[in-house]
């Protein structure tokens, strides 16, 4: 779930909306929550009990109480049982499942939450987010590693990379706290080494492309404005923005999930091979933007956002050999976020990539399952440079009449093939 500042949280508090029996089960039953279905104990839960729900992908501390999920090395993933039929996503825990046997202790949150239930407040209205508080994290090390947010010193040190490199001492001192803080005095740019370096907020409608799970908005089957639909390339998201200045000069913004790419050689989560610029270069992205906006000279700036997939980004699963940048996302001063059409007619003039556009004016069906499974398939092979066997990740959904409004649908299929 994403929370206010559109930064997904892996653990908080949930209602549980539906118990639904097993057939065949005697000891286990689904408890459905939103758009998920986890399996648990049966007699656990019971209709309208909060509980503490944690998300697939994520990864639990190796202590009490998640010492049960040892053989699963800590990890929540999509998993299937009874031969394939029944499909879990995420763990529920109740509430005194945190309480030490010995001592009786009970963590504060856990005391505040049943607080507030005894009180009435409605945490569906007001979601009780828990994943710092619990200690949880990605499953995989690179998610925690390219989606976690970088700190004004490493954003110093990626900046001024080419000092660090060249001389070891600085290094060393780096390692230490205090010397953070003087190399920060010496190096530092509050501007461009602290929130303001990535451009949000600068530039009003771009944002960053997490999207939420449609198991998080259920509710959105009700809508029947028609939507767009579209694969969802599995990378690294990238953001290209050029900026128009005075005296007919322009800023061209490199930026990966979290940080400001100022240099080619800044080192990113890829290590020295930077690939947000390695695709600026291949697609001559900074040209080709300034072309546009002097084609348009009522356009103040331009931002470009896509997925940039390679054989060294997400384990590969679009089997490449080069790399690409497929685009999803277009907004400028003048019009804000583009429909996704029309969006693709002004990349097509400039020879970008984009991500399959599978369904122009999709209608939501009313049965939720029936959703879920159009979400697997395999990607167009126009984004796996010819393969035709590639398991997609799922679809994207943008509304016609509100192109900032889009969520996700990941298959569990695909989630499951990678172990997730």
């Amino acid at each position: 779930m994403l929370n206010r500042k559109g930064k997904r949280e892996l653990a908080y508090i949930v209602k549980i909306d539906k118990i639904v029996p097993i057939e065949g089960a005697d000891r286990v039953e689904q408890a459905i929550v939103g758009g998920w279905h986890i399996m648990v104990r049966k007699g656990q839960f019971k209709e309208g009990d909060y509980a503490v729900y944690f998300e697939i992908d994520s990864k639990v501390p190796e202590k009490e109480p998640f010492m049960f999920l040892a053989d699963k090395h800590f990890k929540i993933k999509t998993q299937k049982y009874f031969k394939g039929k029944v499909i879990s996503q995420g763990l529920l825990m109740a509430l005194e499942d945190f309480t030490d046997e010995k001592t009786g202790y009970m963590p504060e949150w856990a005391i505040s939450v049943i607080e507030k239930i005894s009180s009435g407040v409605d945490l569906v209205e007001e979601p009780i987010f828990l994943t710092k508080e619990l200690e949880v994290k990605y499953a995989s090390e690179e998610d925690n590693k390219r989606k976690s947010e970088v700190s004004k010193y490493d954003k110093m040190y990626q900046r001024k990379i080419n000092i660090f490199k060249k001389y070891k001492f600085l290094r060393k001192i780096y390692k230490y706290k205090l010397g953070r803080n003087i190399l920060f005095i010496l190096f530092g740019n509050k501007k461009k080494d602290t929130n303001s370096g990535w451009p949000v907020g600068r530039f009003p409608g771009v944002s960053k492309t997490d999207q939420e799970r449609c198991e998080n908005m259920t509710w959105v089957l009700q809508d029947k404005t028609p939507y767009i639909v579209t694969q969802k390339c599995d990378g690294s998201s990238g953001t290209y923005i050029l900026e128009r200045k005075k005296f007919g000069k322009f800023e061209f913004y490199v930026c990966s999930r979290n940080v400001r790419m100022f240099k080619p050689e800044q080192e990113c989560y890829y290590g020295d091979d930077n690939v947000y610029w390695k695709v600026a270069f291949k697609y001559k992205i900074e040209e080709k933007m300034r072309k546009y906006l002097e084609e348009n000279k009522d356009i103040k700036w331009v931002c470009w956002q896509g997925e940039i997939c390679a054989p060294n980004i997400q384990g590969n699963p679009h089997k490449l050999k080069y790399i690409h940048f497929y685009c999803f996302h277009m907004t400028d001063s003048k019009n804000g976020r583009y429909d996704l059409r029309e969006a693709r007619d002004i990349w097509k003039k400039y020879d970008m990539e984009i991500v399959p556009i599978v369904n122009e004016s999709y209608i939501m069906p009313d049965d939720f399952e029936e959703f879920k499974l159009s979400a697997d398939g395999f990607y167009d092979k126009e984004v796996c440079e010819g393969n035709e066997d590639c398991k997609r990740e799922g679809l994207v959904y943008y509304k016609t009449t509100e192109p900032n409004f889009s969520f996700k649908n990941v298959s569990r299929d695909y989630l499951i093939s990678k172990g997730q």
